[in-house]
């Protein structure tokens, strides 16, 4: 399918099935189930927070960018005017989603054994026991510490959001006992959420968990009151 490999800048005016958005909200949930399987079989003798580092390391949007660039799919992209020339993490995201539409695609052209085997044979191969140990995200390194340390979780509410519909700029803040305790930016909900994360980790005083580091999301300037 062309509409797989066509970002929604050059599907502007078009139907909303002419650019990959579609298929890539189908091939998110194809991708999660079908690593899952694959890791929960493979390694019988992992428990669940195992397992689970495992399939979000390799369902990571560094990750899927990085496969669909070793396929060589980037000089196919299907582009718009506004995106043509984008920066690296424009770019990254784009491949990001085409991969996931391509195994949308393949699904509803072949069925879930032909989806199988591209992701066997492109992301599959990339897993090792090593990445069992991947390091808590910053979401949920905030959701430990604030268990433990103030007997409750913390809250996110989504505050902005700016930028044409194709490359939104999402930002959001967490609570911690209704106290706005961080704020973060990113190209997706998911990834501003994450920035805030670790914006809170640091202004709380959890240094080492959020040495850590989260690539592909970035944190605001700091504002007066943000923490009170």
């Amino acid at each position: 399918m062309v509409s797989a490999i066509t970002h929604p800048s050059a599907a502007e005016g078009k139907s909303v099935s002419a650019s990959y958005e579609r298929l890539e909200f189908l091939g998110d949930s194809i991708l999660g189930t079908l690593v899952a399987l694959y890791v929960y079989k493979r390694f019988p003798g992992m428990n669940e927070g195992e397992l689970s580092n495992i399939r979000t390391t390799l369902i990571s949007g560094e990750m899927l960018s990085h496969v669909a660039e070793e396929l060589g799919v980037g000089p196919y992209l299907l582009l718009g005017h506004s995106e043509r020339g984008t920066q690296a993490r424009g770019m990254h995201k784009a491949l990001e989603d085409v991969y996931e539409a391509l195994v949308a695609a393949l699904y509803l052209d072949g069925g879930m054994e032909v989806a199988s085997a591209f992701v066997e044979r492109t992301l599959l191969c990339y897993v090792t026991p090593d990445l069992a140990k991947r390091p808590l995200s910053p979401k949920s390194r905030l959701q430990e510490v604030t268990q433990r340390d103030y007997h409750c979780g913390p809250t996110y509410k989504l505050v902005g959001e700016e930028g044409p519909a194709h490359t939104p700029t999402f930002t959001t803040v967490v609570f911690v006992e209704s106290r706005r305790v961080g704020r973060g930016k990113g190209s997706t909900k998911k990834e501003s959420e994450s920035a805030a994360a670790l914006d809170a980790l640091r202004r709380l005083g959890y240094a080492k968990e959020a040495s850590m580091g989260m690539g592909g999301v970035s944190m605001l300037p700091r504002e007066d009151g943000d923490v009170s």
